[in-house]
């Protein structure tokens, strides 16, 4: 069953936001983008659509505000997360801001986690997350 988040920004590609498979909610990839704009929170792009400056705590905080809301959208909620791979785009200078801010979301539940860091994203964003959650109840 494929689900499809109304709050959550539209997915860049032909993809539902989440898939439903027995108990278990596979997250497409969630970036910091807010539904209906184009803007991305925190980021200072030139004339060409390249990024001059961005804010990683902004942009972690809006990631995790999506995956919230594709989580709910889906029938499950923050603490079924069992699982989460982090792409960061510059790990060297973000990953410990990252840490910091993931370690105040997750105080209680401790999904497994991968981070990798990786050339580029689909849109010009430092961080996007690919999580797996248990169903609490379908939609």
């Amino acid at each position: 069953m494929n689900i499809n988040a109304d709050q959550a920004p539209e997915p860049v590609g032909p993809y539902p936001h989440a898939r439903i498979v027995g108990e278990l909610l596979f997250l497409s990839g969630v970036g910091p983008r807010k539904k209906g704009s184009s803007k991305i929170p925190g980021v200072t792009l030139d004339d060409g659509g390249n990024i001059i400056a961005y804010d990683i705590e902004e942009q972690c905080h809006a990631v995790f505000e999506n995956v919230r809301l594709i989580l709910e959208a889906s029938g499950s909620h923050w603490d079924n997360l069992i699982d989460v791979t982090v792409f960061l785009t510059n790990m060297k200078s973000d990953f410990n801001t990252f840490n910091g801010i993931y370690a105040k979301y997750f105080t209680t539940n401790k999904p497994c986690r991968t981070t990798v860091e990786v050339n580029a994203l689909p849109t010009p964003i430092a961080i996007e997350l690919k999580c797996i959650a248990t169903v609490v109840k379908v939609p």
